[in-house]
């Protein structure tokens, strides 16, 4: 008999609810409102710039760590923006297969098996998964309430002399979390107490609410220890171009340099220019109205899941509703999501893939990350469906 070819280190790493609901919606034609696919238009100085890169025969490698025109912009960026001392776009910025190939270059390059990560929950699945995969413990702190609120001495409980990291996602996935300047205070504390590596995603950045994007980077004493991740992919809608970046000091940036060149050795090149040119040519008021159309998009969802009868925890950023659905199957969310497509043929996510031991009551994710007009169908089906 042939052997088993099975690596151990994918042992229960599982494929995403998210893919399952996808494809149920699929089958019945309905709408999909649990993955996060971002189906809004591109803008058309990224598409006409990649196309002209793409015509003018861009199509070599770049440098592992990424085309300078878009490493400059981004260190542009993430000074006027995200508030951070100056970065050097040639030392300090690598490009990145997604944020999620940064995410994945910062773990194998930078901590190692058996390492305890702090990972918040609700969290998403990718980022556990990648953790678990790399051999690392994810320690998993419950933010509680609905308003997702931070407890400074449940955080500090559970650091252990095996902790080497946390994670923090904000704005997060799935809660639309935004963490205050206080919290991340808290955070930036423990960091420096117990002498922590902090690695942060950022990828909803610009789709804020009530309170403005803060980066932990910013912070006194956390530039040295932290990896700042984000991307392309949710600001301009380019979900399939798998664009991302991590910003970090040099010492840090050079060894998750090595990783991202062995496991992806660059970026797509012609997306690469096609980004810079966006991010060079977009003004303020992209990013702004962008935020306020995805504002007005989380309002009448959130009265349309109210009037469904489905109570929404209502997001301070990114384009996700958590909602109890308890009136739909008081014990099991599975059962909810799947009697939710039945009624109204919309798609949404079961809470428990953003916990590790249950979600606490039964809660669904919904995406708004839609044009106007397949959102207010979604509206309506969920308003007909009480």
């Amino acid at each position: 008999m042939p052997r088993s070819w099975r690596s151990h280190s994918l042992e229960g790493v599982t494929q995403s609810f998210i893919r399952r609901m996808t494809r149920e919606c699929e089958r019945v034609g309905g709408i999909n409102l649990g993955q996060g696919v971002c189906d809004l238009p591109t803008p058309a100085v990224i598409l006409r710039a990649a196309a002209d890169a793409v015509l003018a025969d861009e199509s070599m490698y770049s440098p592992f760590e990424g085309r300078r025109e878009l490493r400059q912009a981004i260190a542009s960026k993430a000074r006027d923006y995200n508030r951070l001392a100056p970065v050097d776009p040639d030392r300090e910025v690598t490009v990145t297969i997604g944020a999620t190939g940064a995410f994945h270059c910062a773990v194998q390059s930078l901590l190692d098996a058996g390492d305890e990560v702090l990972v918040f929950e609700p969290y998403y699945g990718y980022h556990v998964n990648t953790l678990q995969a790399g051999g690392l413990r994810p320690v998993f702190v419950p933010l509680t309430g609905p308003d997702w609120a931070l407890d400074a001495a449940r955080l500090e409980a559970a650091v252990t002399p095996r902790t080497r990291a946390i994670l923090v996602n904000t704005p997060a996935n799935p809660s639309g979390k935004v963490f205050s300047a206080a919290e991340l205070g808290v955070i930036a504390a423990l960091c420096q107490r117990h002498d922590l590596l902090a690695l942060t995603d950022e990828i909803y950045e610009y789709i804020v609410y009530d309170r403005p994007h803060l980066s932990l980077a910013a912070l006194p004493g956390m530039w040295e220890r932290t990896v700042t991740i984000s991307g392309f992919s949710k600001t301009y809608s380019i979900t399939g171009w798998r664009l991302g970046y991590a910003i970090a000091p040099t010492a840090l940036s050079e060894r998750l340099g090595v990783a991202n060149d062995l496991l992806y050795i660059c970026a797509p090149t012609p997306l690469q220019l096609g980004v810079a040119r966006g991010m060079s040519e977009l003004g303020p008021e992209y990013y702004t109205d962008m935020a306020a159309d995805y504002r007005r998009k989380r309002d009448r969802l959130c009265q349309a899941l109210q009037r469904a009868g489905l109570t929404p925890r209502v997001p301070e950023g990114a384009y996700y509703v958590l909602a109890e659905a308890a009136a739909l199957d008081p014990d099991d969310d599975v059962r909810a999501a799947m009697e939710l497509l039945r009624r109204t043929g919309i798609a949404a996510v079961p809470g428990h893939s953003f916990y590790a031991h249950g979600s606490p009551g039964i809660l669904l994710r919904f995406c708004f990350a839609k044009d106007w007009p397949v959102l207010e169908e979604a509206c309506r089906r969920l308003e007909a469906a009480r």
